[in-house]
């Protein structure tokens, strides 16, 4: 089965000259991105959340999927990351972008819930996991990548999703599927 996107957003090529003019290598896999799309699609007029935008290949792959109802709010740390995302994406009106820590934005959200919750960073999968599950409304998703070893994972890390995954698992308010595929996945969908 070949399982490479046959549609890919417009934006991509772009951001990816520009992520290998910065040297930013944990872009969105096309996979996960293609899967982001559908899961995107299928909540019309949907709240969407993701956790590290990035050069912004992961916002892309969630826009393209939307609605134009639906909103997308993208979450990064580093601001000249997020400049990218912002050139190329900034002018869709379905798309907010905050420039800031996200473990920090989750403790101080106090808005509705999300749809779509997409965790591309260690806070909302490694650290402030709680709150980011508490942004999840009912019938909502919660996907994480990059579960499988990669090459730029610091040393004991796959202790790390080792506990991830099996606190995920044991959680009575979310049903869980990993997937292992593309980078790695989990997909949890809440009670």
């Amino acid at each position: 089965m070949d399982d490479t996107p046959k549609t890919r957003p417009d934006t991509l090529p772009a951001l990816r000259a520009a992520a290998e003019r910065a040297g930013f290598t944990m872009s969105c896999d096309e996979r996960t991105g293609s899967l982001l799309a559908v899961l995107a699609a299928g909540r019309p007029g949907g709240r969407v959340l993701e956790l590290g935008t990035g050069i912004g290949e992961g916002t892309a792959w969630l826009l393209s999927g939307m609605d134009a109802g639906a909103e997308l709010v993208s979450v990064e740390l580093d601001p000249a990351l997020q400049a990218v995302a912002r050139e190329q994406l900034g002018a869709d009106r379905r798309v907010s972008f905050v420039t800031g820590d996200g473990g920090a934005w989750l403790a101080g959200y106090e808005g509705e819930p999300f749809d779509l919750v997409f965790a591309d960073t260690w806070p909302g999968k490694f650290t402030h996991l709680d709150r980011a599950l508490a942004l999840v409304a009912p019938g909502g998703t919660y996907l994480i990548d990059d579960l499988l070893p990669q090459p730029n994972w610091p040393d004991g890390h796959q202790a790390a999703v080792d506990r991830l995954l099996a606190e995920l698992a044991a959680r009575a308010d979310f049903l869980t599927v990993q997937l292992d595929w593309s980078s790695g996945l989990l997909l949890a969908v809440r009670r």
